[in-house]
């Protein structure tokens, strides 16, 4: 699969003037629920209504959505309101129910889209359909499983595609429900910059006080739109009930919102982004030179314990050292988190150059 400009042609057709949105219930939990939102979310930028119909939960036992039934509210959305629908489908048997209830746009959900398996068994169902599907990542962050995925629908003539980008899981405590991972985005947007990218801050933060910043950084990113989970009572919704946000709140979010500019002609403007953006190259050379230097002493280093047969990992010396960095991180407003990251994976790099050394002979 190559990136093509014909990717974003059923995004471009819509001619929106705002990003693309996507909003509705977490669950379609009853008629009345549904029909309320969506005429809640008439008259607003919601380009999609969206409402699980089948909830793959976590554990068994829990709410796992009213089944077939709910696809006859969404045809009802769309007879009453005209916004067009969307839905999850795990399996083949979704895909055919959705289709013959005219869904207008299906996703992928990340518990799926971690078997090849599955997504294969989708695509072949969606086979030639003119309908849009959107994949959301995997649940771990793997580049290549979710490229992997859109790459099957794809090669089943799937035209009208994009993907989810809904944060990764992850077993550290943070504030997040699902780690952003911003760099996977870009990474993605940097091989496929017309496949369209649709941003889930619900399922992000997994708390609605976070929408709004996730939102925003979703969109100074460049992502192409939001997919964010409405409930008209959110505290007593039936599932994910922490994460919705009422039709008003979504409406003040999207008002809020500051859609910038992806680039500028102007040539004062333009100069000073390219005498910026040298600088910053000066400095990446500057970091890689410094890099390749420590892992020159790092390989002294190693030279050392294995004269001495010394263990590799000094777990001590690392703490120490660790911890100093943050101090110093925070100090010069460079966040822990980042820190954590980058001494983490410098140390790793030590420790693999000085295992080598170790290891020959």
């Amino acid at each position: 699969m190559e990136n093509k400009k014909e990717l974003r042609n059923w995004l471009n057709d819509m001619q929106l003037s705002h990003p693309l949105v996507i909003a509705g219930p977490c669950s379609a939990e009853t008629k009345d629920q549904v029909l309320k939102i969506a005429h809640e979310l008439k008259d607003t930028d919601v380009n999609y209504y969206r409402a699980g119909i089948w909830k793959p939960r976590t554990r068994p036992g829990n709410f796992e959505g009213v089944g077939a039934i709910g696809l006859n509210w969404l045809k009802k959305v769309k007879e009453e309101t005209g916004l067009k629908t969307a839905t999850e489908v795990a399996n083949k048997a979704h895909v055919d129910l959705a289709l013959e209830n005219d869904v207008d746009l299906l996703w992928i959900g990340a518990r799926t889209t971690v078997s090849p398996f599955n997504v294969q068994e989708l695509a072949d169902a969606l086979k030639g359909t003119d309908k849009i599907v959107l994949i959301k990542n995997p649940v771990n962050p793997d580049l290549s499983l979710w490229l992997g995925a859109v790459e099957r629908f794809y090669n089943a003539g799937i035209t009208k595609l994009g993907v989810i980008h809904r944060g990764f899981s992850t077993y550290k405590k943070t504030k997040y429900r699902n780690i952003p991972e911003w760099q996977m985005g870009i990474e993605l947007q940097s091989k496929f910059p017309d496949l369209p990218i649709i941003n889930d801050p619900s399922h992000i933060g997994g708390k609605r006080d976070l929408i709004f910043d996730i939102s925003q950084t979703a969109l100074d990113l460049n992502f192409d739109g939001l997919m964010i989970e409405t409930h008209c009572d959110p505290d007593n919704a039936w599932s994910d009930a922490a994460q919705q946000v009422t039709p008003k709140r979504l409406v003040e979010i999207m008002k809020d919102l500051r859609i910038r500019k992806v680039d500028d002609d102007e040539s004062k403007y333009a100069s000073k982004l390219g005498a910026l953006r040298s600088n910053i190259d000066v400095f990446d050379q500057a970091l890689l030179e410094t890099l390749s230097e420590r892992m020159s002493i790092a390989q002294e280093i190693g030279q050392l314990k294995k004269e001495r047969n010394v263990a590799v990992l000094q777990s001590n010396r690392w703490n120490e050292i660790l911890g100093k960095m943050i101090l110093e991180g925070e100090q010069k407003g460079l966040s822990e988190e980042f820190v954590l990251k980058m001494f983490k994976a410098i140390h790793q790099e030590s420790i693999n150059h000085q295992e080598r050394i170790l290891n020959k002979s």
